[in-house]
């Protein structure tokens, strides 16, 4: 329950068994973090609570008509461009007259700001928080004239938290939706709503308020806490030197968190002819929109590039398992290269796939 152990307890279990993306490996989450809940709020009963899950797991058609629709963020920002916009998009279309909200932190909304179909419900997960904190509080709706649909959201620990009546309450249990399929969870998603609110090709979208800032090549080096993700050695300083001697304007994202952002900060010292933007992330989004390519590793820029039908090269290494991979790699109507890598790939090799894919 304490603040170290229990991102230990995050990072080391609860993550792997949601990104392994295996139907079994979801029960045995449910079995155990229903414990959890139970230790921390006892009134909430690991069965009961089980049992719930049980019955909101199974996908059922909408036959409402809700003044209001609540979608629950998925906290992170590609899951949010992947999974929750495609949401937004049946939504608008299956509920023409309802206030749609996304529910989570202003920064995710922010994707959205310029969609005026698209509220924003304040409401701040805190992610490096202790187990109690995290399990502090949750966002409720009561409201009979609305709905909420969940894409697997941390807000609710991935359908665990009651945060509606069921009757109200639509979950997409995106870590074994599918199956043993191949799919990504783009195409999932839109399965998903085919079969629950009977809409066709659901689309990924942004819509950020248009930023200060442009760039014929986006760029991120972002890995989220993950080192797993990065490539070593001079691969980094290499690539840019690559991108800069293009003569287009190459812009990098600073990121979040001191280490990335020291990190860029000494590339671009390294490397002229390399801007870096540090900021709020939805104008580097409408930078990656209008930009002529996009390169990074497995981020939120592969997602919004996607969607923005922006091509894309995306180097996606640290995944820990083969349908993980599968799930989330870049989906979208654009040119999408995926590089992918495996442990003890030399980064020399890893270079060279990125200059014979460099088309501008």
């Amino acid at each position: 329950m304490e603040e170290d152990s229990g991102r230990a307890f995050f990072r080391t279990i609860v993550e792997y068994l949601g990104d392994s993306f295996e139907p079994r490996l979801c029960d045995t989450y449910v079995r155990l973090f229903a414990r959890v809940i139970e230790v921390v709020h006892p009134a909430m009963r690991a069965t009961h609570t089980v049992q719930r899950y049980e019955r909101i797991r199974r996908p059922h058609t909408c036959d409402r008509d809700p003044a209001r629709v609540y979608v629950l963020s998925r906290v992170t920002l590609g899951a949010d461009v992947a999974v929750t916009s495609i949401i937004f998009d049946a939504a608008k279309r299956r509920f023409p007259n309802a206030e749609i909200h996304l529910v989570g932190p202003r920064k995710n909304w922010e994707l959205f700001a310029n969609d005026p179909r698209i509220h924003h419900h304040p409401f701040v997960y805190p992610r490096a928080g202790s187990m109690r904190e995290r399990l502090s509080t949750w966002p409720t709706f009561d409201d009979p004239n609305c709905i909420v649909i969940d894409p697997d959201s941390r807000l609710s620990q991935l359908g665990l938290l009651p945060v509606s009546p069921e009757a109200n309450y639509f979950f997409f249990e995106s870590r074994a939706y599918g199956g043993d399929a191949d799919a990504t969870l783009v195409q999932l998603t839109r399965q998903w709503l085919r079969e629950v609110f009977e809409i066709e090709n659901a689309r990924a979208y942004i819509a950020p308020r248009p930023g200060p800032v442009t760039a014929k090549i986006a760029v991120s080096l972002g890995v989220g806490d993950n080192p797993e993700k990065r490539l070593a050695g001079a691969f980094e300083e290499e690539l840019l030197k690559m991108l800069a001697g293009t003569g287009k304007r190459v812009l990098i994202d600073q990121g979040a968190g001191e280490e990335e952002t020291n990190r860029v900060q000494q590339l671009c010292e390294r490397v002229p002819g390399v801007e870096s933007w540090n900021g709020a992330y939805a104008p580097f989004a409408h930078a990656i929109a209008n930009a002529q390519l996009y390169i990074g590793y497995d981020s939120a820029g592969q997602h919004v590039a996607a969607a923005c039908g922006t091509p894309l090269i995306s180097i996606f290494a640290g995944y820990t398992s083969e349908r993980m991979f599968q799930r989330w790699r870049p989906d979208g109507a654009g040119r999408i290269q995926v590089i992918k890598v495996s442990a003890g790939d030399p980064p020399e090799a890893i270079l060279a796939e990125i200059r014979q894919n460099l088309t501008l």
